[in-house]
């Protein structure tokens, strides 16, 4: 996440892409979701075609859907030709580069649409991979409401103005979301820290900033990012960035999962104490419980002896037997004192790794 792209934001969004509230911004999210349907259908079902005048995508029912400009270039994409040069194309051209593509040049394979309709025509959102794990812009909306309300009066806000209270506008606002993305970006601007030696040797005062973002059409992947800074100007621009911590989902099959009992947490805990990413994960941690150590463990891919050995490094380490029951945070401080008395490198780097997912996974 570029520091200056809440700017760009800001710059390029339309008036009915902008929020000002994210209780405004969860309720329009959440009738795209519920008004869309996501299925899986064949390559070779899909047949394009002219209606009226406009370019429309047939499904295996015959019923058309006009796509997006996001999903003509996925569609394009799938049937190996350039979307650039597609939309240069009359519509009869463009409609026989697509079908031979799809139905001749290519092996059939399996191909994830995503429907929408409101009243009107049918829309095609998205064209994406059979395993597409969609975290829907709407559960995401859902979980920044839960964690930190409407956006503009609990902790972290959309900084209309930074430092003042002024009604949130379509001007000021923070919040961004289309028919192919998501953007959030609160700021906590009571909770400021003292820094010493910040410039010229006096201590400064900073805030912390969380952004959020997610394409549930396969725009990119879910991402996270927590910073400090001095100031965010009323174009967006922000000041003094410092110490950013920045957290990401891949659009996988455990993505969903992923999403609810790893962000989710961070983000009320955030929301609670005023903490970062890296430390909102440790708090998760270590409330959350393991029932069956070895069990978590071995499921984790580790082997007998070593979950004998995670054990003993434990013991060694903190004058305690590491029992069902324990932390995940007490699961990972066991693993990475054994990865410690490791003399191979890349096995020692190997368990690190695996811990570190065991800490995501509280």
């Amino acid at each position: 996440m570029h520091q200056f792209s809440i700017n760009e934001q800001w710059r390029s969004r339309p008036a009915d892409e902008r929020f000002t509230s994210l209780t405004e911004l969860a309720a329009a999210t959440a009738h795209r979701m519920e008004h869309s349907n996501a299925r899986v259908v064949a390559s070779k079902s899909l047949t394009a075609d002219i209606d009226g005048g406009k370019l429309v995508v047939r499904g295996p029912s015959g019923q058309a859907a006009v796509p997006t400009h996001w999903a003509f270039g996925q569609l394009a994409a799938r049937a190996g030709a350039p979307a650039g040069y597609l939309r240069e194309l009359p519509n009869e051209l463009t409609v026989d580069c697509l079908n031979y593509g799809l139905h001749v040049s290519r092996p059939v394979e399996d191909i994830g649409v995503l429907l929408y309709k409101n009243g009107g025509p049918a829309e095609l959102h998205a064209v994406t991979g059979p395993n597409y794990g969609r975290i829907w812009d709407a559960r995401v909306a859902e979980a920044l409401v839960e964690a930190f309300g409407d956006g503009r009066t609990g902790t972290f806000r959309i900084p209309g103005e930074f430092g003042k209270q002024v009604d949130i506008t379509k001007d000021n606002t923070t919040l961004y979301a289309s028919d192919r993305d998501i953007v959030a970006f609160l700021a906590d601007e009571d909770k400021t820290v003292d820094v010493p030696n910040r410039r010229n040797g006096q201590t400064g005062r900073v805030a912390n900033g969380i952004a959020i973002g997610n394409s549930d059409v396969g725009g990119g992947r879910f991402w996270m990012a927590y910073w400090a800074f001095d100031y965010i100007c009323c174009n967006r621009i922000i000041w003094g960035f410092r110490d950013l911590e920045e957290y990401s989902i891949r659009h996988t099959a455990s993505a969903p999962h992923r999403f609810l009992s790893e962000v989710v947490p961070m983000l009320k805990e955030i929301a609670r104490s005023n903490v970062g990413l890296k430390q909102a994960q440790i708090i998760t941690a270590q409330q959350t419980r393991v029932a069956d150590l070895d069990d978590f463990l071995k499921s984790r891919k580790f082997t007998r002896s070593q979950v004998a050995g995670i054990k003993a490094a434990y013991k060694t380490d903190e004058s305690s037997e590491l029992m069902d029951d324990c932390s995940v945070w007490d699961a990972v401080v066991a693993a990475t004192a054994y990865a410690r008395g490791l003399q191979n490198q890349d096995d020692r780097i190997g368990i690190e790794r695996v811990a570190g997912k065991m800490l995501l996974a509280a």
